[in-house]
């Protein structure tokens, strides 16, 4: 069976090296995810609690497949799809998803090999698999949280694709979002949810994750010059005088000549940079879990500009609770099994970013109600325990504020 390499595979003709976003000039991907062709190893680990892998074109709800192709799934519900988005990819895999009965994550897989404090653009493509039918007359569509975070969990790029509707015939539609990669960190973990429970209308494909270098553009600005005019009531052209002799006279002007003035010139360049000015942060709308849900606050903390480090345990008896966890109204974890090993977090707190939210929503209640667990704050200058208690009425709370 023939197998082909999908992760970290350059793609130089998948986007044009000349294409311009936010004042970028975009190299040739460094790296895509493709899938493959064939039996291809899964870029998965085995740290998925909601979805597993089989081996066929038409996944059922919780599964998904790397195929090159999907053909009359489930009563011709599903698009047939003959090829992949790859350009030029005979027989090549797309990533198809048939979304589980609690939505979450159904990729994690490193990337390693992006160079440090460099800015980069994250692209990816995406199509509903469904049809538009009389069967389903209010459908479920994916919503899926794409992000690239560090191995302690700090957010780097975040794309909300929003709802991926259904259409009459497959269309793929692309997602992008520009980062800066971290100054000393080498591999980052690339991680997608779908936000969205199993039901009619909620499976897609995805192919093509790319990952560009941009290259800021600068701007010559050259002034134009003004031509030298003659002057009024002479006949022959102007010509600069010659510079008077030190310590001579300058002679009386004849009748009838005009003196020409010429100041001196200078050729001048000016450089102008763009300067792309961040717009204030502001939260994204209320997710359902968080609207549905009381979000009482358990402990508010105030701390100077800094990153902090948020690590969650199970409290007492590992008895199978799992949590999701928001930060800002976006969701960072998903589906989360609480255990002695940590659920970490980092937070940058500075002036630019003063206000962060962190709502735990309970999953399950495990085999022991409530859902209980321990978080666990470092700061540069202190330590704090907070018991976090949450159900399926109540969600939990914790704010950190930058001091005044």
């Amino acid at each position: 069976m023939k197998q082909l390499g999908f992760i970290l595979s350059i793609l130089s003709f998948a986007f044009s090296p000349k294409a311009q976003q936010n004042n970028c000039t975009f190299l040739p991907p460094q790296f895509t995810i493709h899938f493959g062709t064939g039996n291809v190893r899964d870029i998965n680990g085995d740290d998925l609690y909601d979805y597993q892998r089989v081996l066929r074109s038409c996944p059922s709800d919780g599964y998904y497949s790397f195929a090159s192709y999907t053909s009359a799934c489930f009563s011709d519900d599903w698009h047939t799809i003959a090829e992949d988005h790859t350009p030029g990819d005979a027989d090549g895999n797309m990533l198809l998803v048939n979304a589980g009965r609690a939505g979450g994550v159904f990729l994690r897989t490193p990337i390693s090999g992006l160079k440090s404090n460099t800015k980069y653009e994250l692209a990816l493509w995406l199509v509903n698999l469904c049809k538009p039918t009389k069967k389903c007359p209010f459908p479920l569509l994916p919503d899926l949280n794409i992000r690239l975070e560090t191995p302690e969990g700090r957010v780097v790029a975040n794309i909300g694709t929003g709802e991926i509707p259904r259409v009459p015939e497959p269309r793929w539609t692309g997602h992008r979002a520009l980062f800066t990669t971290p100054a000393s960190t080498s591999t980052l973990i690339l991680v997608m949810v779908d936000k969205m429970p199993s039901g009619c209308g909620n499976d897609f494909a995805l192919d093509d994750i790319t990952f560009r270098e941009c290259v800021e553009q600068i701007t010559q600005v050259i002034p134009k010059t003004t031509a030298t005019t003659k002057p009024l009531g002479t006949s022959k052209p102007p010509t600069t005088p010659k510079p008077a002799p030190k310590k001579t006279a300058i002679s009386p002007q004849k009748k009838g000549q005009v003196a020409e003035v010429i100041k001196p010139k200078t050729d001048t360049i000016s450089k102008t940079i763009s300067v792309i000015k961040q717009s204030p942060k502001t939260f994204p709308p209320t997710p359902l879990p968080l609207k549905i849900r009381e979000n009482p606050l358990v402990r508010r903390i105030e701390t100077e500009a800094s990153e902090i480090k948020i690590e969650l345990y199970d409290n007492g008896e590992i008895d199978g609770d799992t949590v999701s966890i928001y930060h800002n109204n976006t969701l960072i974890r998903s589906h989360m099994r609480l255990s002695q090993k940590p659920i970490s977090v980092i937070v940058d707190i500075n002036p630019s970013q003063p206000h962060h939210e962190i709502i735990m929503v309970a999953e399950n209640l495990g085999s022991i109600p409530p859902n209980t667990s321990v978080m666990i704050i470092t700061t540069p200058s202190k330590r704090y325990e907070v018991l976090i208690s949450s159900s399926e009425q109540k969600n939990a709370k914790v704010v950190f504020d930058l001091k005044k």
